[in-house]
């Protein structure tokens, strides 16, 4: 998938959680804590070292087929809650961490068809930083 598709199909997404009362703010936070589980589990299976998010609060935890209605989005609330209590850069990025997407289908839309089809590391830093830039596609 090409540069503009990726970033329409986020964007997109936003707009989706806008009519559920979810800010650009809100869904940005979001959108960048699920994308830093992701990109942590894609780095582990390419390098090989063991990632220091905790067994049972990881990417394939939350995309796990068997995660779907209030279960999964209890699992993220308590994946956030866990993960902002490690100490280190995951403390720092996760602390006070909350979860904002108050419908769990959507949670999982965004889980399983946004970000779990995408490998994330192999995409440009021009991709990631056009996706929040918001300006740069016109979005206010």
């Amino acid at each position: 998938m090409d540069t503009d598709s990726i970033v329409k199909k986020l964007w997109s997404y936003c707009n989706i959680f806008r009519d559920d009362g979810l800010s650009y703010r809100d869904y940005l936070e979001q959108l960048t804590f699920l994308l830093f589980l992701k990109m942590a589990d894609e780095r582990e299976q390419l390098v090989g070292n063991e990632q220091p998010i905790p067994k049972g609060f990881r990417w394939t935890d939350l995309s796990s087929p068997q995660m779907t209605g209030t279960k999964l989005e209890e699992h993220y609330r308590e994946t956030l809650r866990v993960l902002g209590q490690q100490g280190g850069m995951l403390g720092l990025i996760f602390g006070k961490a909350q979860n904002k997407i108050q419908d769990p289908a959507k949670l999982r839309q965004l889980i399983v068809e946004l970000i779990g089809k995408e490998t994330w590391l192999s995409l440009s830093s021009d991709v990631k930083g056009d996706a929040y830039d918001r300006r740069h596609r016109g979005l206010r």
